[in-house]
Formats: C-alpha cells, sequence, structure tokens
C-alpha cells in the first residue's frame, strides 16, 4: 500500500510541477498579450478552466500527503513526507495569499502590475512543486531500496 501511494503522489505531484513549470513560462507571461477589451473574459475563463483541473488534482495530493503522515515507517520516509507537507502547505498559502488576490484583482480590469506581480509571486509555487517532485521521487526510491533490502522474516 505504501508503494502505491508513493506512485501515486509521484504522479500527482509529477502533473502539477509540469502544469506549473508551463503556467510559468508560458501561460502567465502571454497575459500581457491578450489586450485589454479581451482580457476580462479571458481571465474568467482561465479561472475557470484552471480550477477544473487542477482543483481535484491538488486535493488528492494534499489528501495522500497527508495519509503518508500515518503509513510511513518512523525515519527517512517519515521524516520526507512531513518535509513534502510542508512543501504543499508551502504552496497552498502561497496560492491563498499571493496568486488569488492577483487573480482577483485581475478579474477586475487588466492591470500590468497585478499580471507582473502574479508571475513574480508564482516562483513560489514553481519551485514548492518542483522540491514535491524531487521529494516524492527519492520516498519512492527510498521505499523501493528498504524493500529490496529488507530481510525476509521466517
Amino acid at each position: 500500500m505504501l508503494d502505491a501511494l508513493l506512485i501515486t503522489q509521484l504522479l500527482l505531484t509529477g502533473f502539477m510541477t509540469g502544469l506549473i513549470w508551463f503556467v510559468q513560462v508560458v501561460h502567465y507571461p502571454l497575459f500581457i498579450r491578450v489586450g485589454r477589451e479581451a482580457f476580462l473574459a479571458y481571465e474568467s475563463d482561465h479561472v475557470k478552466r484552471t480550477t477544473r483541473v487542477v482543483a481535484p488534482v491538488m486535493l488528492s495530493e494534499a489528501a495522500i500527503a497527508a495519509v503518508l503522515l500515518f503509513v510511513a515507517p518512523a525515519g527517512l520516509l517519515l521524516a520526507l513526507a512531513w518535509i513534502g507537507l510542508a512543501l504543499l502547505a508551502l504552496v497552498w498559502l502561497s496560492t491563498a495569499g499571493l496568486q488569488v488576490p492577483c487573480h482577483r484583482m485581475l478579474s477586475r480590469a487588466f492591470d500590468p502590475a497585478a499580471a507582473a506581480r502574479l508571475c513574480d509571486t508564482n516562483w513560489i509555487r514553481t519551485f514548492g512543486w518542483t522540491a514535491r517532485l524531487v521529494l516524492a521521487a527519492a520516498m519512492l526510491i527510498a521505499s523501493l531500496q528498504h524493500r529490496a533490502t529488507a530481510v525476509p522474516t521466517p
């Protein structure tokens, strides 16, 4: 069961890492090219469509991160599970406290300063999910190595 959770965590976190890098490098920087006339409809659609894609993944990722605290054995995996949850908390706090307010401002009118702040502060989520991906891979590798070297009990 632990390995299945770790594989699922790796897949979910990998998805979010890839998506956030796309958003950071491609999507958010293109906001300034939409044009003031079309921007409000664009921003509204962006928020709705993005939420439909990311909300189930983010909630599933959070659930697995919490469950891992209870099923990870003491030692390295448990410590990594706590670090992973802390990184996820950082991502969620950044989303709620920095990116959502920027999107709210942009939903009222295009504001170049708000768009720039969105791009700048989104690096927190980009690096947070990237670190989680490395951590998720390390956790899975550690678990597989532990299982491979475990001495069977008679």
